[in-house]
C-alpha cells in the first residue's frame, strides 16, 4: 500500500489542531497527541513522549508496550537528539551506536525534539517494526505537528519548563 505522506501528514495536523483546542491540560494534550500519532500512522509499534527532567529523559504519554523509563542524555536515539537538539531519522536502529531497545520487534526509529525559543520540553519518539519506516516526509511532517503541539503548550512563549511544571 502506497501512503500519501503529505495528505497524511495534513489530514493529522488537523485532526490534531480539533484536539488541542480548547484544551489546557499539557497531560491530556500529550497523551491524546501520542495517541493519534499510534492510530494514524501505519507500520508503528510504538509512539510517545519522552520529559526532560533535570539531566535526563523521562517517559512520558504514550501508546504501545511497556518502555524504558528513564533515559540518560547522549544515550540512545532520544538522548543523542536531545544533546544534538535536532530529529533523527534511523532506518536501522541496530545499528545505531548504544541503541536502547525497550520492544526487540523494533528496527527502526525517529525522534523530533519539543522545543521553543532557548527552551527544550523532550522528545516524540516513535518505532517501527519495519526497517527505513521513516523518511524525510516524516521528519518534515513530524516536526510541523510537533510545532503545533509546543506553540498549544506555551502559546505566549513561555518558557517550556514552565509547562513542565504542569505534567
Amino acid at each position: 500500500m502506497t501512503v500519501d505522506k503529505a495528505a497524511l501528514y495534513a489530514r493529522v495536523r488537523t485532526s490534531l489542531a480539533a484536539l488541542l483546542s480548547g484544551e489546557t491540560d499539557a497531560t491530556a494534550n500529550l497523551a491524546n497527541t501520542a495517541a493519534l500519532i499510534y492510530d494514524q500512522l501505519p507500520d508503528i509499534n510504538w509512539a510517545g513522549f519522552y520529559l526532560l527532567r533535570e539531566n535526563e529523559l523521562v517517559l512520558g504519554p504514550f501508546q504501545g508496550k511497556p518502555a524504558c523509563v528513564r533515559i540518560p542524555l547522549g544515550k540512545g536515539v532520544c538522548g543523542a537528539a536531545v544533546v544534538r537538539r535536532s530529529s533523527l531519522v534511523v532506518p536501522n536502529v541496530h545499528r545505531f551506536p548504544e541503541h536502547i531497545a525497550c520492544d526487540s520487534a523494533s528496527r527502526s526509529e525517529i525522534v523530533i525534539p519539543l522545543s521553543g525559543p532557548n527552551h527544550f520540553l523532550g522528545v516524540l519518539d516513535i518505532d517501527s517494526p519495519v526497517e527505513n519506516r521513516f523518511d524525510e516526509l516524516d521528519r518534515a511532517g513530524l516536526e510541523t505537528l510537533c510545532s503545533l503541539l509546543v506553540h498549544h503548550l506555551a502559546p505566549d512563549g513561555s518558557p517550556l519548563s514552565d509547562v513542565l511544571c504542569r505534567i
